[in-house]
């Protein structure tokens, strides 16, 4: 069977990273060596923090739930990811610059597997809904980066006809998702097919760079095997940032995603192609999120490379697995890429599900800082935006903190690329600017919601006063009342007893 192939034309927006196949070609895969302990933050989604299953002392296996999402919440469950004792819970800095609970565990050398996921030899044949609670038990999540729960991404019902495998990397040092197209391809391919089971989709489309020729191939060959009609390739650009969910649904379907809308509104999901070889390894091998394939690169380090590594492994133990820090090391770590990446404050925190890469700068990567000048109104970041906006009207607002022209403008549109700050001749920092007015409104809506409720406190309280005196009024009226009536009574007995006190003496005589 011939694969169907589409080529997408580059777009007219997003940066062109020329020398990137030449700096950072196609990375070997590497297994890291099983650490002897992790820490496993409860809360490595979007959504809330999962709740505590263990205490301290408890000997746990790998894959044994530690810590679990409450119904009708919003995150995912979260698994041991070897076996050992637990030696604390509790709150630690986790990547993100924030403390959260976490679990650490030492390893005890065995590496014993939790029992409670039964593999399946055709998975296939399950039911939608037993396929999507698997997903949901297993903690699945957006492996590329975002950390929505997929069993909650995938309870879509009807409508959507398009499920779209991502494999164009949006940053461009980052090279797991294009290791694991070459070495997980089957695995990839089963987990889509499971995706579309549970959509009811008719269609996958696998979205790899043009520049992953590796990859290309592997991915071919394996759909010439499966004999899957859904399944076509589309290659993209190497253009950054092609990898985004909207511009990726864009590109590939002509369909747009409304302003304000979800990417289900235009007939389509994303769904990382790390995140379909999760969901075939749980359903297949009965083995949830335990580990994840990790780029480590940069400069700053002496042999990029990319590992398999359990969740919870230290960053350190990577780096020192990647050949350790070179001469020119920034002395920087980022999580993620060099543009959209998170800075982090020390190599002792822990891999966790959203760790695609470990970015170690050299002191040429880092972008010369300066102080900036004023904006010269060139258009450069309109011209390059992916999301069509004009980043220098949104600065102008975002300056006067005029939330109504922001809003008009598209602010809530922004996907924080750093496209713009790529370009600005000005060097204005627009995306950190942009992220600021973000909460700025955020937390004035915060406010309102704050002052409607308690405004609306107020106004319960004020009703409940004035039909509380209502009710007393009406109360001692009815007091009043009844005591008049009373009275009155008496008067009437009192004064028919005197009537017939006098007819009687009158009898009498």
């Amino acid at each position: 069977m011939s694969v169907p192939v589409i080529t997408i034309a580059a777009p007219d927006w997003g940066i062109r990273f020329g020398h990137d196949a030449q700096r950072h070609p196609d990375l070997m895969l590497q297994t890291a060596r099983l650490p002897d302990r992790v820490r496993i933050p409860l809360q490595q989604h979007i959504g809330s923090e999962a709740r505590p299953l263990v205490q301290e002392g408890d000997r746990v296996l790998a894959g044994q739930p530690v810590g679990r999402m409450d119904v009708n919440r919003l995150g995912a469950h979260v698994h041991a990811s070897l076996s050992g004792h637990v030696t604390r819970v509790g709150t630690a800095l986790v990547p993100g610059r924030r403390n959260g609970l976490a679990v650490d565990i030492q390893s005890d050398g065995l590496d014993e597997r939790w029992p409670g996921f039964a593999p399946h030899s055709q998975p296939l044949r399950l039911s939608t809904a037993a396929l999507r609670k698997a997903v949901l038990d297993g903690g699945i999540v957006g492996l590329g980066g975002a950390t929505f729960p997929a069993g909650i991404k995938l309870n879509r019902g009807g409508g959507v006809a398009t499920l779209i495998l991502n494999g164009a990397e949006c940053e461009p040092v980052i090279r797991c998702d294009d290791a694991l197209m070459c070495h997980y391809t089957e695995e990839m391919l089963l987990g889509a097919q499971i995706m579309l089971r549970i959509l009811e989709a008719d269609s996958c489309i696998i979205a790899i760079k043009q520049d992953m020729s590796s990859a290309i191939s592997r991915v071919t060959t394996s759909l010439t095997q499966l004999a899957d009609d859904r399944f076509q390739i589309a290659l993209v650009p190497p253009v950054y940032p092609i990898g985004g969910e909207a511009q990726l649904i864009q590109l590939v379907t002509g369909r747009e995603i409304p302003s304000g809308g979800l990417p289900w509104d235009s007939g389509a999901i994303c769904q990382n192609v790390a995140t379909a070889a999760a969901i075939a390894t749980l359903l297949t091998k009965g083995e949830p999120m335990l580990s994840r394939i990790v780029t480590v690169t940069g400069d700053g380090v002496a042999a990029p490379a990319n590992f398999v590594a359990r969740i919870g492994t230290s960053i350190e133990s990577l780096i020192n697995a990647a050949g350790g820090y070179t001469q020119q090391s920034a002395g920087k770590l980022m999580m993620g890429g060099p543009m959209m990446g998170v800075e982090l404050a020390s190599n002792q925190l822990p891999v966790t599900k959203a760790t695609n890469c470990i970015y170690v700068p050299g002191n040429q990567e880092l972008t010369q800082k300066s102080d900036a000048v004023a904006c010269i109104r060139c258009g450069d970041c309109a011209a390059v935006c992916p999301a069509d906006l004009m980043p220098q009207l949104l600065l102008q607002a975002q300056a006067t903190s005029d939330f109504d022209r922001l809003e008009q403008f598209g602010l809530s549109d922004c996907i924080e690329c750093g496209c713009c700050d790529y370009v600005c001749p000005s060097r204005i920092p627009l995306t950190r600017q942009f992220i600021h007015a973000k909460q700025q409104r955020w937390q004035i809506a915060l406010e309102k919601r704050r002052a409607s409720k308690a405004s609306a406190r107020i106004t319960a309280r004020d009703a409940r006063k004035q039909r509380e005196a209502l009710e007393l009024e009406q109360a001692l009226e009815q007091q009043t009342h009844n005591v008049t009536t009373a009275a009155g009574a008496r008067s009437a007995l009192e004064a028919l007893l005197e009537r017939t006190g006098a007819d009687n003496s009158d009898d009498q005589s």
